[in-house]
């Protein structure tokens, strides 16, 4: 059973109630601004019951669907639940729960996919209208009312100072030891009144331990006993380890030249498998004493911390291996000496990025031979997740590297196409592109250098003959010769991704 006593404050005391009472206080219709960043802190018992009423008036005719804002993406429990009973009118701003994915692409689903760092602000401005109810996980509850943060901070402060309505989870399961792993900054303003964001280092503390909110707003209060659902990672493959190979290369190479420190800069890495690899990878590398600055803790960064390589992580939610999540709760009093959480506002914050000079690491769909890369779309049509943090990064890092196997669909598709289906990140933010086949290291080159590093170094063997011959003719065919292209042709590897896709689905 719960732990009651972690709820200490009497009015919040009073308020305790059913997950399902609590869901009856979401009217349909609402803008429901939800916890949770990539499968840490998000509400586990009133999103289900949410779903289940949902359904309840689907079947008797009813019209019932909400606008959820969350962090970023979250758990079958919360995403998963709601899409299956097509209860979404409007999800922001990153998921990547396959049924919500599947709504969204055959239409059923409106979906805003919205760099992190805007999100809070936006909620500020106004941009994305009113949020009626926010449904935020917690640890405690203090006797006077402050609220300690669970795994993940994300836009919580923000939600709980917008909404309307607050409805909390309280989480037993959640260590107590967690206390004093946050960094909850209050001093964000808006223009014309902004202030520099006072981050110097990784480590540096500029908020409050915990989540001040105004009680009267607070309508219910849940008591669980839940651990987080995250996505176990798969082992490096050889894939995976090639690319980490060819990064931690390129990192020493940078260092020998004298462009960066022996203990690097700050680290960013978006997650998955071949991210973590990369941050396995360092483990063996020569460098010592690293810091992060980054989105989320993942597996790769603990392994970091335990072997005393990296010496402090900052980030906005754990990303973990259901393994190294319950390790994380076990250890997490000892880590917080390592470790700070901060909201997504500021761990994705571009003038703090851009300060502590980033190497910044994330994943991509698609890369085209001038470097502009596409990280969001299948086919230029089709969402798979979303932009995420990666455009904050890329944008405003020190070196900006998006990693990705040469092929996908077990060879049928390349990686590397001769113009991007959908562009994310453009050729100017993009620094470093490596695949299994190797690196390309893009930085002060014109589009046609890149072009010829590009295919020469990443794209695989049976593709290279086919991007040679087509940058061969729009060198000789194009009416520009800046950034040669054959418009009508470009995208001539599409009808392979179709055939493969259907093929596979």
């Amino acid at each position: 059973m719960p732990n009651a006593s972690r709820i200490l404050n009497p009015a919040l005391r009073s308020k305790i109630m059913t997950a399902a009472e609590a869901a009856a206080l979401i009217p349909p219709g609402a803008n429901v601004g939800m916890s949770g960043f990539t499968g840490a802190g998000y509400p586990k018992e009133v999103p289900l019951a949410l779903a289940q009423r949902i359904e309840a008036a689907h079947a008797r005719g009813e019209p019932f669907r909400v606008g959820v804002w969350t962090g970023a993406s979250t758990a079958p429990e919360l995403d998963g639940a709601l899409a299956k009973v097509n209860g979404f009118a409007m999800r922001l701003p990153y998921q990547s729960d396959p049924n919500c994915r599947k709504q969204i692409n055959s239409g059923e689903m409106e979906y805003t996919d919205i760099h992190l760092s805007h999100v809070a602000q936006y909620a500020w401005f106004g941009f994305l209208g009113k949020l009626d109810v926010a449904v935020v996980e917690v640890a405690a509850a203090l006797e006077d009312g402050r609220l300690l943060p669970a795994n993940s901070i994300g836009n919580n402060k923000t939600w709980l100072d917008q909404a309307d309505k607050i409805i909390l989870e309280v989480n037993s399961w959640v260590n107590l030891g967690i206390d004093g792993m946050h960094d909850i900054y209050y001093g964000t303003r808006r223009p014309p009144d902004r202030r520099p964001v006072p981050i110097n280092n990784p480590g540096d503390r500029i908020g409050d331990r915990y989540y001040n909110v105004d009680l009267s707003k607070v309508v219910a209060v849940i008591e669980t006993d839940s651990p987080d659902r995250n996505t176990p990672f798969s082992p490096p493959d050889e894939n995976s380890k090639r690319i980490a190979g060819h990064i931690l290369e390129f990192l020493d190479h940078e260092v020998k030249r004298g462009r960066l420190p022996r203990s690097m800069l700050p680290l960013q890495s978006g997650v998955g498998n071949v991210a973590n690899a990369v941050l396995s990878g360092l483990a063996d590398g020569p460098f010592e004493d690293l810091t992060a600055y980054t989105e989320v803790l993942q597996d790769g960064m603990l392994d970091l911390i335990k072997a005393g390589k990296m010496r402090f992580a900052s980030a906005t939610a754990v990303s973990l291996s259901p393994e190294a999540a319950v390790e994380f709760n076990r250890n997490v009093a000892e880590l917080k000496k390592n470790v700070i959480l901060r909201p997504q506002e500021i761990s994705n914050h571009p003038e703090v990025i851009r300060r502590l000079g980033i190497i910044a690491m994330n994943g991509l769909i698609e890369a085209d031979i001038y470097g502009n890369v596409n990280s969001t779309h299948i086919g230029g049509t089709a969402i798979m997740n979303g932009i995420g943090g990666s455009g904050d990064f890329a944008r405003n890092a020190f070196l900006s590297i998006f990693m990705t196997p040469s092929t996908a669909k077990k060879g049928a598709i390349s990686c590397i196409v001769p113009m991007v289906t959908h562009v994310d990140h453009t050729e100017h933010d993009v620094h470093v592109i490596v695949t299994e086949q190797g690196l390309a290291d893009l930085r002060g080159l014109s589009p046609k250098q890149r072009a010829k590093v590009v295919i020469e170094n990443c794209a695989h063997p049976d593709y290279k003959p086919a991007l040679i011959e087509y940058f061969n003719r729009a060198l000789e065919l194009s009416p520009g010769q800046h950034t040669p292209h054959l418009l009508h042709e470009a995208f001539r590897f599409l009808p392979d991704w179709k055939a493969a896709h259907a093929k596979s689905a």
